[in-house]
């Protein structure tokens, strides 16, 4: 049972981890450009608009796959209790990995926003 318990806290850790940080990029995302944190890529590091642009858009992504993903986690992690170790770590391990697939494909999905919302330079597109 602690495994269980140990495995479904970890497999809660990256929905978790996704709400707060979408959260506090839509609230409060990093200010200006930096080499620290927030959403560092070269089309959103183009200027400070592509910067807020990507903060709250990637902010947003992460706050609604993180829900997505905690809602779905607590019914597999159930669906496992009880089992043996081997099942238990098959079963949550494949699922973290899908977790770490989802918050890795974001990634495509904002820059795609950030092409269609802005050129190559970081000039917003007219008709915006």
């Amino acid at each position: 049972m602690g495994f269980w318990i140990f495995m479904a806290a970890v497999n809660m850790m990256t929905p978790l981890l996704m709400v707060i940080v979408g959260y506090w990029f839509v609230r409060r995302p990093p200010g200006t450009i930096n080499h620290m944190y927030g959403y560092r890529t070269v089309m959103s590091g183009k200027n400070q608009q592509t910067w807020d642009f990507a903060q709250r858009y990637c902010g947003r992504l992460w706050w609604k796959a993180g829900w997505g993903m905690g809602i779905l986690t607590v019914p597999v992690a159930l669906f496992v209790r009880g089992r043996s170790e081997n099942v238990v770590s098959l079963t949550l391990g494949a699922w973290e990995f899908l977790q770490c697939a989802v918050l890795v494909l974001t990634v495509p999905v904002v820059e795609r926003a950030l092409k269609k919302r802005f050129d190559g330079n970081g000039i917003p597109r007219t008709g915006m």
